[in-house]
């Protein structure tokens, strides 16, 4: 098999476009599976994929034609690159068109070392945490089901106009889930290596989460003052990201969209002064520092590709101060340029509690677990419902008493900001909903006093 350094090479000077931008990635993956405390699978993959995108002058601008495969060796490349030709050549002129980002035809530091590889070995000191997890659930009469995953995705980048670039990419994950005569109880974390996984303490919380189920109340619908722990913030908080173009917006199509024409930037959008926030070079969420695009749409460019990432504000204490933009959206709505990043953090004021700390401060209320099944309803208020799972539980006097049923929620994740009362620490989480697109993720507790649980679901 062809090394990605070298398909991109071979790409470009097999290229007849006018100009051509090709993107090679190579990723490893490894994964350990476990069903009523026992391990029971694991395994290792390999895959890669080149993406080819040539470009094509017209009398009324550029045309790109974009063809990506996966397995392509060596006597596949040529045909790959007249596949994305011939799209080319069936395409009109692209209203994103933009000049390519050039670079000096030097590839960056590490470009000719190997792709990044991991094995099973990356679970060396997880595996025999699990082995002692297994035991104390054993211990007391409960199960302990779930998975981890990692991957490790090279991507080399290369176009026409001399730019080379490299990132390697780890990403791992962990979901664990109890059960017991105290219900069902989840808990989840995103990482690079496992090596910052706390076992115990995972284990430890859903030990206790099981207890609290022990006791069991049933309540109506309606709103309450609600806790959502990291993780559901998580999940409403990547759903408004996801939902934050400025092309869009400026269209008059989202929540973000003024009235009358242009989008909302500089309207204060929170009752406390939260900031949601995306770095490349996050701590612990590191991710791509430049733009990796395999298609146009309306939030992302082809023309993009390798244009920097730096940290951007989307929200800064509470108001609204950037949308995810293209060059060619930039233009269009004149305001910054600040492309999407595929990390994510929220902060509040002074640092924040910890969520038991809000807990012992709820005279009535509910704490949740985490959400599921989230689907948009209304596109201009981002109106979502959803479920709530693995254990809602209800607080008296700072002290859970209880599991309650589960509900169908209704909420805006940009209305709930106009209605926070408290905003916890930030630390690393998972989603649950959108784990699978979505791991780099700090977040805090919430507390909202009026959160509508809509009606009363019979899911477990």
């Amino acid at each position: 098999m062809i090394k990605p350094q070298e398909a991109v090479e071979r790409a470009l000077g097999l290229s007849r476009a006018d100009d051509c931008i090709v993107i090679a990635e190579e990723s490893g993956g490894a994964n350990l599976r476990w069903a009523g405390n026992t391990l029971t699978t694991n395994g290792v993959t390999r895959s890669n994929r080149l993406t080819v995108i040539a470009l094509r002058e017209t009398g009324g601008g550029v045309a790109a034609g974009v063809v990506s495969r996966a397995a392509v060796g060596a006597d596949g490349i040529e045909e790959l690159v007249r596949a994305a030709e011939a799209d080319a050549a069936g395409n009109g002129a692209s209203e994103d068109a933009a000049p390519l980002v050039a670079g000096d035809g030097s590839g960056e530091r590490g470009w000719d070392d190997p792709p990044g590889e991991t094995g099973i070995g990356v679970f060396g000191e997880l595996a025999p945490a699990l082995g002692a997890a297994f035991g104390a659930a054993e211990a007391r009469g409960d199960r302990l089901y779930g998975f981890a995953n990692h991957t490790l995705t090279s991507t080399f980048m290369g176009n026409s106009a001399g730019l080379r670039l490299r990132h390697d990419q780890p990403t791992g994950l962990l979901e664990l889930n109890a059960k017991g005569s105290g219900g069902s109880a989840w808990t989840g974390v995103g990482t690079r290596d496992f090596t910052d996984v706390d076992v115990p303490g995972l284990t430890a919380g859903l030990a206790r989460r099981l207890d609290w189920g022990e006791r069991r109340i049933d309540l109506p619908a309606g709103r309450y003052e609600t806790l959502l722990p990291p993780s559901a913030v998580a999940d409403l908080m990547i759903y408004l990201y996801w939902s934050a173009g400025a092309q869009d917006a400026q269209d008059g199509r989202t929540v973000f969209s003024a009235p009358g024409g242009g989008t909302r930037v500089g309207e204060k959008l929170a009752s406390l002064p939260v900031s949601l926030t995306s770095d490349p070079r996050a701590a612990g969420l590191e991710c791509a520092p430049f733009v990796v695009a395999h298609s146009s749409s309306r939030e992302s460019s082809v023309f993009d590709n390798g244009v920097g990432l730096g940290a951007t504000d989307w929200i800064s204490g509470g108001t609204l101060t950037s949308l995810a933009q293209t060059r060619h959206s930039a233009g269009r709505t004149g305001l910054p340029l600040t492309p999407a990043v595929d990390n994510l953090s929220m902060t509040g004021p002074g640092g924040g509690a910890t969520l038991d700390d809000m807990v012992a401060r709820t005279g009535r209320g509910l704490l949740l677990t985490c959400l599921w099944y989230i689907r948009e309803v209304d596109s201009q208020r981002l109106l979502l419902t959803g479920l709530t799972r693995d254990g809602v539980y209800l607080v008296e006097d700072g002290e859970v008493v209880g599991a309650v049923n589960n509900f169908r929620f209704n909420e805006s994740p940009v209305d709930l900001l106009s209605r926070l009362t408290e905003v916890g620490a930030t630390g690393p989480t998972l989603p649950r909903e959108w784990s699978d697109y979505f791991t780099r993720a700090a977040m805090p507790a919430l507390r909202v006093a009026d959160f509508n649980m809509s009606t009363v679901s019979k899911a477990s």
